[in-house]
């Protein structure tokens, strides 16, 4: 079995080599966290140049501070997000190769490569994972960010391409870094499920240190270590049964001679350790984690800055592909080249389940100087690089197509994705008659360097052995043997050419099984350049009336320019109520890593076994079953609101339309088969043979990404606070949201993927949480989160439809402040041990009883305690 290597030994190195450096790499921004109490929130996303208030903002933004991050119980990035903001949702999938441990969000009903992530305002380099399913998202993975490092967390909810670039089509996140130069805190978060399982420990720290009498060294770290969690039941399916004793066993069927079988009992015993009592686990994967991050700054004289940030993460994670069954078409006797049987089951007497393995590894580093001119004109030259990297081990399977002579576990190959940006902004001010302020011109231009590597695997992971033919080795003539099967009969092989089941004509699948690793003839690098020039003119026209213009050219060298506009504004009515609204027109162009991937994985229709490929939509493979080139998705942006004040209540309402044309998804799996009467099946697994794909008789599916159909996206945010008391505060925000097709998907999606497309994700989001204090030293919270009701579908038979109702879940917590430094904790999540509905139309099979891909929590209540000092 594939042993996993010892995280603390590799990073630990890495990890002083960075701290020895950090003061000599380049200083940090100032940046513009939270004011005073008593004082609105100063942001700096959204309007470029200036920073507002959240009040004075014509845009939605959302601003969360140091405590509200630190009241949410999770430490992962994106569960903080998901807890704060209704319209940002998470899913954990514990099958889904890389996505296992980078997981798939959405803002706005949108998936995140549509929202742009920033640090200190500059561009988050993206993780090198692209999902294989859905829109093939690749964005900025937000779990590298240690929560520790975070002052506080601007969430722009509007269209931004013309203001910060591509992917700001559902809106911007931006983190901004704590800038302390002394003092420091440590937090020890522990827990578990309970259902006595998923135990997890975070260590959180940050320090800040002065440099020189005129700077600041701010670093952050986390450590973090999760046991997997367990949510299914044992496999038993009408084509497979594990276990005689459960209810849906058939003795009669043709399974009954393995699983009766002692010898096959005692291997799915063996086989289960670590898996409770289950051949297939459901559940959060186990992971850990290193991460770091550093935030400097350093005055140069009164009108000149230095800065600079980056981080470094050392993560890995496991989890199980599905349970590969007797007679399943991976374990099958094989003939093999001495004429003898070869029985899968000889290495693996209970089947077995794949196991994943994936080390991430993500770096990044930028640095800046910035100030103002004798002129007055402002100026921020700043240079990035960025780099993510995934290593696959996959362990506990085989290489069928190898026979006998495969080994149990491969390296099928690692993704690397690189960026690096050059950007120049500049400010100047400009008084204009009749303007109640200045008219504030921000302009820029930026170049961006983007390359997605994907590396080959070790051969055998990829390797087409001699059983991915019928009679490798030549034995048979028709249906007599050769001189070659009659030299093994005499030796005493049991081989029979007359008999059209005799293994000699299995053919069975190629590459490391459950992820065939990356052949030669798709490893490659996908680069790309790109340059774009900005401006951006905002101003008071009157006291009441704030108005801002945004307009951008993009350059790549891969698509053709683009020009993305913008405009909004802010109307003050009364001193307690005012208007906002914003127009714009935003683009997201496909990323390197989305022009290049490719993957062949193993699905399960049926519960039967079948390697479907995902190739390259602008290459051969994809292009010979009808694919073309990719090109950028386009969107206009509509938001039109209103903030008000009601004494103490203070209430925004933002209503937003979102058209995306030419939308990125991945087209419904198109059949691949070796039978020449399967009709298109059988015309596309000629299509694959002659583009030469290896194993292309082993593989059931294919498909590809492609600008497939436009959607319209509708929705309403409500953020409401109100203090009950000088102690109590209420905090609601409400989020609705629904995502509909806006031309006829048919060509790429089948009847099931588009009922899904539209009807998965809740309509209705919500989150209320009170706060209360007694004594100055105690503090309670409880916090209560709405999902919606949603459907999924099974088009085996169509319609086969499932309606799930809305759910609650609701957290406590208290702490205890002992002193000006110590702070204890104590909560717990979900703690009605609240679970969605079960599957009841028989989408997830083998084993798995909720729908594990939805946004929906699965995992029941977990309860927690913190331990927390400041110095």
């Amino acid at each position: 079995m594939y042993k996993r290597p010892n995280l603390a030994k590799r990073v630990l190195p890495t990890a002083i080599a960075l701290s020895l450096l950090v003061p000599a790499a380049g200083f940090a921004p100032v940046v513009y966290g939270q004011e005073a109490d008593g004082l609105e929130e100063i942001i700096v996303t959204g309007a470029r140049g200036r920073p507002r208030t959240v009040g004075d903002s014509p845009v939605p933004i959302d601003v969360f501070s140091a405590q509200d991050l630190e009241d949410v119980s999770y430490t992962d990035t994106n569960d903080i997000l998901r807890t704060l903001v209704p319209s940002f949702n998470l899913a954990r999938q514990p099958i889904s190769d890389g996505a296992t441990f980078i997981r798939p969000a959405q803002l706005r009903g949108l998936p995140t490569d549509k929202t742009l992530v920033l640090v200190n305002s500059k561009r988050r380099h993206r993780a090198s994972l692209v999902s294989i399913g859905g829109s093939g998202t690749q964005n900025a993975d937000l779990a590298t960010i240690p929560s520790s490092a975070i002052q506080s967390m601007e969430v722009l909810r509007d269209g931004a391409s013309a203001q910060y670039g591509s992917d700001a089509i559902a809106g911007v996140i931006n983190f901004i870094l704590k800038e302390n130069n002394e003092g420091g805190s440590i937090s020890i978060n522990t827990g578990e499920y309970s259902e006595g399982d998923g135990e997890s420990t975070t260590v959180t720290a940050n320090i800040g240190l002065p440099l020189g009498d005129d700077g600041f060294l701010s670093i952050s770290g986390e450590f973090m270590e999760a046991d997997a969690t367990l949510r299914g039941s044992q496999y038993c399916n009408s084509w497979f049964c594990v276990d005689p004793t459960l209810p849906g066993y058939n003795s009669s069927a043709s399974y009954t001679t393995f699983t009766e079988d002692p010898t096959y009992q005692a291997g799915v015993a063996a086989a289960n350790t670590g898996f409770g009592d289950v051949v297939q686990p459901w559940g959060n994967p186990e992971q850990e984690s290193v991460s770091l991050f550093f935030n400097a700054g350093y005055q140069i004289d009164a009108d000149t800055e230095a800065y600079a940030f980056g981080n470094y993460m050392d993560s890995e994670g496991d989890g199980s592909f599905f349970y590969r069954y007797p007679r399943n078409g991976t374990i099958e006797q094989l003939r093999e080249k001495d004429g003898g049987i070869y029985d899968p089951l000889e290495k693996y007497p209970g089947g077995f389940t794949p196991r994943f393995f994936g080390e991430q590894e993500d770096m990044s580093l930028v640095g800046g100087i910035r100030g103002e001119w004798d002129n007055g004109i402002t100026f921020d030259f700043s240079a990035r690089h960025g780099e993510n990297e995934i290593q696959y081990t996959l362990a506990n399977t085989i290489n069928p197509s190898l026979g006998r002579a495969s080994q149990k576990s491969f390296r099928p190959g690692d993704l690397v994705n690189e960026e690096t940006q050059f950007s120049a902004d500049f400010t100047n001010e400009f008084e204009v008659s009749g303007f109640a302020n200045p008219l504030l011109l921000a302009f820029g231009a930026t170049y961006l360097d983007e390359s997605y590597e994907v590396v080959e695997g070790e051969p055998n992971s990829y390797k087409a052995g001699p059983h991915s033919i019928q009679d490798p080795f030549g034995f048979c003539s028709g249906t007599s043997p050769t001189s070659a099967g009659s030299a093994v009969i005499a030796n005493g092989s049991t081989l029979n050419c007359a008999d059209s089941s005799d293994p000699v004509f299995t053919v069975v699948g190629v590459g490391s099984n459950g992820f065939p690793g990356y052949s030669p003839q798709f490893s490659d690098v996908y680069e790309r350049t790109s340059y774009a020039v900005y401006a951006d003119v905002s101003t008071d026209l009157t006291d009441n009336l704030f108005v801002q213009g945004a307009v951008r050219y993009e350059d790549y060298d891969d698509f053709d320019s683009e020009v993305t506009a913008k405009i909004a504004a802010r109307l003050e009515i009364t001193e307690t109520f005012a208007m906002r609204g914003s127009f714009g027109t935003a683009f997201r162009a496909p990323t390197p890593g989305q022009q290049g991937t490719t993957n062949v994985s193993t699905r399960l229709p049926n519960g039967f076994p079948v390697a479907t490929g995902l190739f390259p939509a602008g290459g051969p493979v994809a292009g010979a079953l009808g694919a073309v080139a990719l090109e950028p998705e386009k969107s206009k942006n509509l938001t039109l609101g209103f903030i008000a004040n009601f004494g103490d209540l203070d209430v925004t309402v933002d209503f937003y339309q979102i058209d995306i044309e030419d939308t990125t998804n991945a087209v419904s799996t198109r059949d691949v088969s070796t039978d020449p009467t399967s009709g298109a099946a059988y015309d596309n697994y000629l299509k694959l043979d002659a583009a030469g794909v290896p194993g292309a008789n082993s593989i059931g599916g294919v498909f590809y990404f492609a600008n497939g159909f436009d959607t319209t996206t509708k929705g309403m945010d409500i953020v409401a606070t109100y203090p009950l008391t000088e102690n109590t505060n209420v905090v609601a925000s409400i989020n609705y949201n629904d995502t509909e097709f806006d031309s006829d998907p048919s060509a790429y999606l089948n009847v099931e993927d588009q009922f899904d497309f539209e009807n998965l994700l809740s309509d209705w989001r919500s989150n209320f949480t009170v706060t209360h204090s007694l004594n100055n030293n105690i503090r309670l919270l409880a916090r209560a989160s709405y999902y919606g009701e949603w459907e999924n579908s099974n088009r085996n038979p169509w319609p086969n439809i499932q309606k799930y109702d809305g759910t609650w879940f609701v957290d406590l917590e208290a702490s205890y402040q002992l002193n000006d430094n110590w702070r204890f904790t104590i909560g717990g999540r979900n703690v009605g041990d609240e679970y969605p509905s079960k599957d009841a139309i028989g989408d997830y099979c083998c084993g798995r009883d909720y729908a594990s891909g939805s946004y929906v929590d699965w995992q029941g209540a977990y309860y927690y305690g913190r331990v927390s000092v400041n110095f």
